[in-house]
């Protein structure tokens, strides 16, 4: 599929952010450490990162963060906002070599991906987002450090299991390349 701007990825990415926001309002599990969840969101946003590519996953990340923390909380957390964006990015760029519009989405393709998707985790929730709370918001680096490690975890865990199976799921109901069915 291309990945430019197209009505299609315009409406997907007005559709992912409010998903986003749902998933991130509703279907969360509590780590009993303050505001780091287990999220559902991400898995989604890994899997319309990789449909629709890095521009549609860092807006809907973008946004659909921003929503769901102003619906939440009455405010936006930017640090962390950024850092969706920044992760629906990445999810988007491991897509470029995911095929799943064709049905194609095999062991080396989960593999790849969730090699692409453990760095970016780790890179983005473990570094950038606790150092963006200590420079905007003068939070406790033992903290933020501390949810920023609990995340990393968690949304490794989240988009390795749920986003590898939804990803299996959307390719499972595509038409393969080669084959004699039109799309």
């Amino acid at each position: 599929m291309k990945k430019d701007f197209s009505v299609k990825t315009i409406v997907a990415i007005g559709i992912g952010s409010a998903v986003f926001v749902i998933l991130g309002r509703f279907v969360v599990i509590p780590t009993g450490f303050p505001n780091t969840n287990l999220e559902t969101a991400y898995p989604f946003l890994a899997l319309i990162s990789v449909i629709f590519g890095p521009v549609a996953g860092g807006l809907i990340g973008l946004i659909g963060h921003t929503l769901k923390d102003f619906t939440t909380y009455g405010s936006a957390w930017w640090s962390w906002i950024i850092c969706s964006g920044i992760i629906g990015v990445i999810y988007g760029l491991a897509g470029r070599k995911i095929d799943l519009q064709h049905g194609e989405f095999n062991k080396k393709d989960i593999i790849y991906f969730n090699i692409y998707q453990v760095i970016g985790n780790a890179v983005v929730w473990g570094l950038i987002a606790p150092t963006l709370d200590v420079l905007i918001y003068s939070e406790p680096a033992s903290k933020v450090y501390t949810q920023g490690v609990i995340a990393v975890v968690l949304n490794i865990i989240a988009v390795g299991i749920i986003g590898t199976l939804l990803m299996a799921a959307y390719a499972a109901t595509r038409t393969k390349k080669g084959s004699l069915t039109k799309d």
